[in-house]
């Protein structure tokens, strides 16, 4: 995946401080990082995530897992992500 692939990725995930009190949401929705992070690790495929959540694409399932990843490494995405002002 080349640097443009992965920053496009993690653009999709955004923090509103009304939303889950300004945790890492997908795209502005009401899907928290956290929440697909948890589908995966219990076993859930990406298919039948983007099944049960149509509103969601692989995309960004695959930007949650990036944006793990970041975390993880130390790099300080949190910090550095899009903050969308309430309406």
């Amino acid at each position: 995946m080349t640097q443009t692939q992965t920053s496009e990725l993690i653009d999709r995930i955004t923090i509103n401080p009304d939303i889950f009190g300004g945790k890492p949401i997908v795209r502005g929705m009401r899907i928290a990082v956290e929440h697909v992070l948890g589908k995966l690790a219990a076993g859930d495929s990406p298919e039948t995530i983007l099944k049960e959540y149509p509103i969601l694409e692989s995309e960004d399932i695959q930007a949650c897992l990036v944006f793990a990843h970041r975390s993880l490494s130390g790099e300080h995405v949190f910090d550095r992500r899009r903050v969308q002002k309430p309406s």
